[in-house]
């Protein structure tokens, strides 16, 4: 490996040719804390000589370099040259901003302009609406990329709008004396930019180079394991074609399909969890090693097409409206959103494994729906009502039985798996006694409202098991439902019950016409009355009581409980 190094300021690096961000490097992604820290330690601190690292390139041909380290520092001097021109353009000094220009856009020796900075992750929002000197001709859409730069560029121009500011609001000066002052501030801040020091590293092609990027980023703090494993594949899946870069494609979709979830996941996590779903079980940081270690040539196609399938399988478990689910599948869907109500983690391994030998055709559906409705139940009983504390073999035992599932080679071995985790997690499922202990203090009303979501699950599991086993037939939409306290909330007389209103045994889930219109603050009987006229299912406690109070609810409430673990809930 061939390396050369030396300082350079900016300004020598602009003049020395053309940059282009390779296909394993990452999106620009620097925030407002990145940028800030930034313009202070470069412009309003900077007081000569500033050295802000390092900048690794390798040599594509002559004067075209491909940029392996400093992308995010030099898309940031891009920016900020770029709202140095604009500033140059607004306050009539065409001149400058021409010249600036230059430094975003210079003619090769054929006399073919082309920009100092290339980029194809971000195309054609860079080139358009940030390195163009003329306003843009076409409208593009922000994806999260394009978002950073927008958010960038129109951050470092309040910065320079503010620098002049302090020149143009000031009544002592001239408006002539302002114009001056404010073309040597323009000039003064693009000095200090082009004088930042660098220590430029070159290298002599771009097997080294891969070899510099993983090696500087295993190291530094701002470690991605998604993008180790971009430069890995883009590394041994060379393309074919200059045009054609089919496992950049590939890896960029699937990257777009996991962020540009509304279910708060990224590549790291997936890609965490997509390898428990199949591979041995490691951790989020020694994950990279052993994909490099495992994912040779022969095997990374097969490796990156498996990624792009599972990543909207990952997106659908976890953001059901992204998914279509036809009819037969709605009780997966209300399994998936139920699981995340509780917030559930150390499953997803399993989940994705499910669903991938599912939408794959190698388990039926009634299987699929079988054992994901198995893990609802045991979390609604172990994370959501007893807070169990899940330790690393909850992880490992999904993770184990996910691999096995997988790997087994026929449907028989498969729905062995399946039956074998059943089979664990009845094993750890807490006895009843505290499973009711715990399901006597859930609670929700005006003033403890952060159980809501839950309450509302239950009462609508609770309904469904009622509907269904008293075979009404009725279509409920328990979406539209509300959650309705027969003791109220706001009586007109304080009650030494009144402490019951928000306990399980007090709610009842009916339609948000019926809450609002007919319920109100109605007697028990008269609320009772109404209850029996709507399509929902009354139990005993309700119907047997003349009054209803905190014995009727502690009741009714330990009475649903015993039903939730004794016959809703198990699996």
């Amino acid at each position: 490996m061939k390396v050369t190094s030396g300082d350079k300021t900016i300004q020598q690096i602009l003049d020395s040719g053309y940059f282009k961000i390779p296909r394993f490097q990452r999106p620009y992604s620097w925030d407002r804390e990145n940028i800030e820290d930034f313009w202070n330690d470069t412009i309003t601190e900077n007081e000569g000589d500033y050295f802000i690292g390092s900048m690794v390139v390798y040599k594509l041909e002559d004067y075209k370099f491909g940029l392996v380290d400093g992308q995010q520092r030099l898309t940031t001097v891009t920016m900020l040259l770029s709202v140095i021109r604009e500033s140059f353009k607004k306050h009539g000094f065409e001149e400058l901003a021409r010249g600036t220009q230059n430094l975003i856009e210079k003619s090769d020796l054929d006399n073919q302009k082309h920009y100092v900075l290339q980029t194809e992750t971000s195309y054609p929002y860079l080139q358009e609406y940030i390195q163009k000197y003329d306003d843009p001709e076409i409208d593009t859409p922000l994806k999260e990329e394009e978002k950073n730069l927008e958010k960038g560029f129109y951050l470092l121009k309040s910065y320079i709008e503010d620098a002049i500011d302090s020149i143009t609001k000031d009544s002592t000066i001239s408006n002539e004396k302002k114009k001056d002052l404010i073309k040597k501030k323009l000039i003064e801040i693009r000095n200090k930019l082009l004088k930042l020091k660098l220590i430029f590293v070159e290298l002599d092609n771009e097997d080294d180079a891969y070899i510099i990027f993983e090696t500087l980023n295993t190291r530094g703090k701002d470690l991605r394991v998604s993008d180790l494993v971009k430069n890995h594949l883009t590394k041994i899946l060379r393309r074919k074609n200059k045009n054609v870069d089919i496992t950049k494609d590939k890896w960029q979709e699937s990257r777009e399909i996991i962020e540009g979830s509304q279910a708060g996941i990224n590549m790291d996590s997936f890609l965490l969890h997509y390898w428990l779903s199949k591979y041995e079980y490691t951790t989020q940081k020694k994950l990279f090693k052993l994909i490099k270690k495992t994912i040779k040539k022969e095997k990374a196609k097969a490796f990156l097409d498996d990624i792009l399938y599972s990543s909207k399988i990952y997106r659908g478990i976890q953001e059901t409206t992204y998914k279509n689910w036809n009819k037969h599948e709605l009780d997966l869907k209300d399994s998936f959103d139920a699981i995340q109500l509780f917030k559930v983690r150390q499953a997803i391994p399993m989940l994705l494994a499910v669903m991938h030998e599912y939408e794959t055709k190698k388990i039926k559906l009634k299987h699929a729906k079988d054992i994901i409705k198995a893990i609802e139940h045991f979390h609604f009983i172990f994370t959501a009502v007893t807070s169990q504390r899940s330790s690393g073999g909850i992880s490992l035992m999904y993770a184990f039985h996910a691999r096995k599932l997988r790997s087994a080679s026929d449907v028989n071995e498969k729905l062995k798996e399946l039956k074998n985790l059943k089979k664990k997690l009845k094993e750890k499922l807490p006895n009843k006694e505290e499973f009711l202990a715990n399901f006597s203090e859930i609670e929700y009303s005006k003033n403890i409202t952060k159980q809501r979501k839950l309450v509302h699950y239950i009462l609508k599991k609770l309904d469904s098991y009622n509907q269904l086993k008293s075979n009404t037939g009725n279509v409920i939409d328990y979406n539209s439902m509300t959650i309705e306290h027969i003791l109220p909330q706001n009586p007109k007389k304080q009650s030494p019950d009144d402490k019951y209103h928000g306990l399980i045994g007090n709610l009842i889930l009916v339609s948000s016409s019926l809450n609002s219109d007919k319920l109100s603050n109605k007697t028990f009987e008269q609320k009772k009355a109404i209850f029996r006229k709507s399509r929902l299912i009354l139990d005993e406690v309700i119907l047997n009581a003349s009054t209803w109070g905190g014995d009727e609810i502690k009741t009714r409430t330990k009475n649903i409980g015993n039903l939730c673990y004794e016959e809703i809930f198990t699996f």
